[in-house]
């Protein structure tokens, strides 16, 4: 027996699992991040407010969790990392390329992903302390911080945290942390939300986001919308296929599709009722891209009573969110290396830990302290950003479509849907999900335009 299989035996008989509700609560951790928080409110307010909101709920429902489904199914079915889960549940050796990028795409993914999550825990602490508002420019403090190397000190705290949860295991560690962050931070949300919304003129706010005008919608608001629902479910990057390897047999995946839906839908939108308050409370622009989280709000907080309580808080938030995608992420490759190199977690997990955190050196100096690394008018940091999340994340999500709706012979009997809601999550995958899929690829990578 070679060391391949040796591992891959030693993997499936030593399988880790999740109980019923902690896979849950840690798919929904891996799908509550930054995005929804910071991404989506600003591509809501340049797409028209409420009516994106409404788009982007139908782009979930209708293909999100179609291909959630598909990523637990093959996960569970194959019960190998996500580079073998292809193979083991039945596809042939061609499959394994797209494994690799299932493993490749989140470990690139966390490398700058750590970084905004310093970021946030930088923000938390200087916002309770008061630092944060010492200063009214906002933009230059960002500015100076971001070219020092608080970032790089900031991007090792938050890689230690994640690889402190990840090397505890996967019911030890990733299930135990999630069930304590997931609760607090629902109270955050909500004890932010109260306060978004009684502050004077949020109405404004609220009516934008849930008022629709769907005049405003153009067909790149469609591919937008789609483009987000997969980028906050996590398709396409591993989690779910690594995930749904330590789901018991007597899950019912249908249920945990659609109550990691449910989360995802609700977390966007208590974050909108966030966001939107409070930017048009205080005359800010939703559609300020990093520059809304970093520079913005805290101007919003500085305004506010008990403004340094609340923005600390807030970046607690931020900081919650990013740590248990983060986990997410660095679980698909520590997996990865436990079967291919038959090594234990503790060993994958700080190996990967410190090459993720060497390969995201160069894209956090890009950004201030060697602002020259630059290529093609793109920061390293957002050369890394725009590869995964544009490229290999729809590329990923379109060979799962195509994998469990043409290639999979065994996806009725993974899937566990009946008969007839299994007709219609099959002709989703195989004649709606790969053309929107593929119309998302062009259009992140530039080669669609409107």
């Amino acid at each position: 027996m070679n060391q391949t299989n040796k591992g891959t035996n030693l993997l499936t008989e030593k399988k880790e699992r999740f109980s019923s509700s902690g896979f849950i609560l840690a798919a929904i951790g891996s799908s509550v991040g930054l995005g929804n928080m910071w991404k989506f409110p600003y591509i809501t307010g340049e797409n028209g407010g409420a009516a994106f909101f409404l788009l982007f709920i139908v782009c979930l429902v209708l293909i999100g969790l179609p291909v959630l489904l598909a990523e637990l199914a093959i996960g569970r079915s194959g019960r190998g990392s996500a580079a073998t889960s292809f193979i083991r549940a039945g596809g042939g050796k061609g499959w394994k390329a797209a494994g690799i990028l299932q493993v490749l795409a989140p470990f690139l993914i966390l490398s700058f992903y750590v970084i905004v999550a310093g970021w946030t825990l930088h923000y938390a602490v200087i916002a309770f302390n008061g630092d944060l508002f010492s200063t009214t420019d906002y933009a230059g403090a960002f500015s100076s911080f971001s070219s020092g190397i608080l970032p790089i000190v900031w991007q090792g705290v938050a890689m230690l945290i994640t690889a402190g949860v990840v090397v505890l295991g996967v019911a030890g560690g990733i299930e135990k942390f999630n069930k304590v962050l997931i609760p607090g931070l629902v109270i955050l949300l909500i004890v932010l939300m109260i306060r978004a919304l009684t502050l004077p003129g949020s109405s404004a706010g609220v009516s934008f986001f849930l008022k629709p005008d769907f005049s405003v919608l153009t067909a790149e608001s469609a591919l937008v919308a789609l483009g987000h629902a997969f980028f906050s479910l996590s398709l396409g990057m591993g989690i779910l296929l690594t995930y749904g390897s330590y789901v018991d047999k007597k899950q019912s995946l249908g249920t945990a599709t659609m109550a990691i839906g449910a989360g995802d839908l609700i977390y966007a939108f208590i974050a909108g009722l966030i966001i939107f308050p409070t930017t048009f409370s205080f005359g800010i622009a939703p559609d300020q891209g990093p520059s809304l989280i970093f520079i913005a709000l805290p101007a919003a907080f500085s305004a506010m009573p008990f403004g340094a309580l609340f923005g600390g808080l807030f970046f607690i938030l931020l900081a919650i969110a990013a740590l248990t995608s983060a986990v997410s992420l660095l679980e698909v490759p520590v997996s990865y290396a436990m079967e291919r190199w038959s090594i234990s977690r503790t060993r994958a997990v700080w190996i990967l830990s410190l090459l993720c955190f060497l390969v995201g050196v160069p894209s956090a100096m890009s950004l201030g302290m060697f602002p020259e690394l630059t290529f093609g008018g793109k920061a390293l940091f957002d050369w890394v950003d725009f590869v995964t999340s544009n490229i290999m994340l729809p590329l990923g999500g379109l060979l799962i479509t195509i994998f469990a709706g043409y290639v999979w012979k065994g996806a009725a009997e993974a899937a566990g849907l009946q008969a007839r809601w299994f007709k219609i999550w099959l002709f989703m995958l195989r004649y709606v999900a790969p053309v929107l899929v593929f119309l998302v690829l062009l259009h992140t990578s530039g080669i669609l335009s409107f």
